[in-house]
């Protein structure tokens, strides 16, 4: 049983017309030659083998698909889902893709996780309560942001007074933080830690959950009895909600149906309008010095819940502005003075 030496990476049971390297009627002259040179074929055999072989696969190296950083992998799974550094390993190493491991995370089921213990909540809020009240006041809440390695000027701590029902700035009632906390499924201040982050993101991100924490931020810091916010309280909370959302896409600009059209109102077919540029940074402090200027002694309910409309909806030169739309008297003048501003007149 002996193989063509001309098919290296074939066997065959024996030569015939099977093997076209030579005509079948010259098999038995092959066969006498391979009886007589019997060695020398078996060492040519092996050889070519080899040889042949070994170039096969330095060939086939060349054009292997570089396999991608598996910690880069990691990292950019972990921060687009938030998932833990296991989880994400294991994704990864059943879905091969970096897409179809995140969509595979999102589409499996939320493993069970138990509820958030009562009693837990309510020890933590024994710790922080005033001694001599039934709430959370001004010192425990510093006590908890110092545990939870949190600024108190932290925008997050908005988001936090809203989902816990915060009755006023620096305190918190029993029930308010039982069933804020229980909803986020937390008990412990490892766990708040990480739902702070969470919150933080939700914040910047969502564009409806900014609008509820900045609308509610109104209602739980308004003085008792008083019907506006004092003007350096709600600059304080512009001051970090407004970039907060600008930075994370929550107050991403919507632009004006008008955009493509030129003064006439005819569109614009060439494409040279672009796209719209929105609210800039530098214009909320406009916003401040005109509030000053102004002499404005506090914020209403209403300009303060236009404005954040307003910013998402002005463009950066304040051109697209509608005089005759139901903006608060207090945005109408301030468009003029930050048209002066952009101007130079101001």
């Amino acid at each position: 049983m002996r193989g063509c030496v001309l098919c290296p990476i074939r066997t065959w049971s024996r030569l015939g017309p099977g093997c076209s390297h030579y005509p079948s009627d010259g098999i038995e002259s092959l066969y006498l030659d391979l009886g007589r040179y019997h060695s020398v074929f078996f060492v040519s055999l092996v050889l070519r083998n080899f040889l042949y072989h070994r170039t096969i696969c330095q060939s086939s190296s060349r054009y292997k698909t570089k396999v991608p950083d598996t910690d880069a992998l990691i990292a950019q799974f972990t921060s687009v889902t938030g998932a833990s550094t296991k989880d994400a390993r294991k994704f990864l190493q059943k879905h091969k893709q970096l897409e179809r491991a995140i969509d595979a995370y999102y589409s499996s089921p939320t493993p069970s996780k138990p509820p958030a213990s009562t009693s837990k909540l309510n020890a933590l809020f024994d710790k922080y309560k005033d001694p001599d009240g039934e709430d959370i006041t001004v010192d425990g809440t510093i006590k908890l942001c110092e545990d939870l390695d949190v600024d108190p000027e932290d925008v997050v701590l908005l988001a936090i007074a809203y989902e816990l029902k915060s009755p006023s700035m620096g305190q918190w009632e029993r029930k308010g933080w039982t069933e804020g906390w229980k909803a986020q499924g937390v008990d412990t201040i490892e766990d708040m830690k990480t739902t702070l982050a969470a919150l933080r993101q939700q914040l910047a991100k969502d564009t409806e959950y900014f609008r509820q924490v900045y609308n509610y931020t109104f209602e739980f810091s308004r003085p008792p009895g008083q019907r506006s916010l004092g003007l350096d309280m709600a600059q304080g909370f512009w001051q970090i909600l407004i970039p907060h959302g600008l930075e994370g896409g929550a107050l991403s600009h919507v632009p004006s149906p008008a955009t493509n059209q030129d003064d006439d109102g005819d569109e614009l077919m060439d494409g040279s309008a672009g796209p719209e540029e929105g609210w800039r940074a530098e214009q909320t402090q406009w916003w401040f010095e005109y509030l000053e200027q102004s002499g404005l002694k506090g914020v209403s309910k209403d300009v303060w819940q236009m404005f954040l409309e307003f910013v998402r909806t002005i463009d950066a030169k304040f051109a697209k502005y509608d005089i005759e739309a139901a903006w608060p008297s207090t945005i109408d003048d301030f468009v003029e003075y930050a048209k002066n501003r952009a101007a130079g007149g101001a």
